[in-house]
């Protein structure tokens, strides 16, 4: 692992929205570069203001803390009718296989209280919950899905939570789109991926829903989501794909944040996406990708020595762009909620 430091900001944070004419004294404010020039976005610190300092030691410890997921079901027209950057073919079967293999993991190996929601098949894609919404703490947004196709999967998900007492933030603005894949809560703060699904008006909304948190937009050069080639892998631990567009993002991420972090680099961008908890008995736990699908990022893993590292398979969903985090929405439910 190593460890990389970060710039600090010199301002009291409050929200920014981009333009250089609002850029504060001490802050480096993010402009596109190389082949990002062309679609002219600039990636800007949305943090709001914070009332009252929260003790960042103790929100460190629970980082990772979780007592509910929430799944769905996997339709048969996911195989034909999901969307996808690849033509790979999609084995059903197989594709239900694994994701119940990971259902049993999040429940009766884990402990969790999983809720299952029923698959939808006029919604290929729904068996992706986590772009549906962000839950942070007692508060879930509800998101507003960038492709138009995804966005009734929103419906279940808002019902489910509703359900669990949670407080929900609904996105209305038709200008925002926000997947939950291009969403990183660090426990500190939340680093939201400028993609083809998500904009800045979904990036300013996710702020404004979670104000004690800063908020950085930071680019997604290549992928579906900025959770497809990084994710949490412990407390102040990124785990981050090698390639040259994922390192670059990771770079602007580290210009962004107020905190350092350590960062344990894969040689496969789709295995650095992992699911990491902290429970009750079991101590430190990483879903990771299953040493058959990336072999040489399945020995990285294993250098956390103090960790239960759990494979599991996603070879099926892979196929139509889907990791690990993006089928399930991890909840943290207080007793008093």
């Amino acid at each position: 692992m190593e460890i990389f430091f970060v710039l600090k900001s010199r301002f009291e944070k409050k929200t920014y929205k981009c333009g250089c004419s609002l850029r504060p004294a001490g802050w480096t404010h993010q402009h596109s570069r190389g082949p990002e020039v062309a679609a002219r976005r600039h990636f800007v610190n949305l943090s709001v203001p914070i009332k009252g300092k929260r003790n960042m030691a103790g929100l460190m410890s629970n980082f990772g803390h979780y007592t509910h997921a929430v799944v769905r079901g996997v339709p048969a027209s996911l195989a034909k009718e999901a969307l996808r950057s690849s033509q790979a073919e999609v084995d059903l079967d197989k594709a239900r296989r694994e994701h119940k293999a990971y259902v049993e993991v999040l429940g009766p190996r884990l402990g969790l209280e999983v809720v299952q929601l029923p698959a939808d098949e006029s919604l290929p894609d729904c068996v992706f919950v986590e772009d549906a919404a962000v839950v942070c703490g007692d508060t879930a947004l509800i998101t507003r899905p960038g492709a138009e196709s995804r966005r009734r999967e929103t419906e279940a998900m808002n019902r489910a939570l509703k359900d669990l007492n949670l407080n929900i933030v609904e996105m209305t603005d038709e200008n925002a789109t926000l997947d939950g894949g291009d969403v990183l809560f660090t426990g500190r703060e939340f680093f939201v991926g400028l993609s083809k699904r998500t904009n800045q008006r979904g990036a300013e909304i996710l702020a404004d829903a979670f104000k004690d948190y800063a908020v950085s937009t930071v680019p997604v050069l290549e992928g579906l989501h900025l959770k497809s080639f990084c994710s949490m892998g412990g407390p102040g631990l990124i785990v981050i794909g090698s390639s040259e567009p994922a390192q670059k993002t990771l770079k602007i991420m580290q210009q962004m944040s107020d905190h350092r972090y350590d960062k344990l680099t894969v040689p496969d961008d789709l295995a650095a996406n992992c699911i990491y908890m902290n429970l009750p008995n079991k101590g430190h736990v990483l879903l990771h990708p299953s040493a058959e699908e990336y072999p040489e990022s399945a020995k990285v893993f294993e250098k956390l020595k103090d960790y239960m590292l759990i494979p599991v398979s996603n070879g099926q969903k892979v196929k139509v762009d889907g990791a690990l985090t993006c089928c399930s929405v991890l909840i943290n439910k207080k007793a008093n909620i």
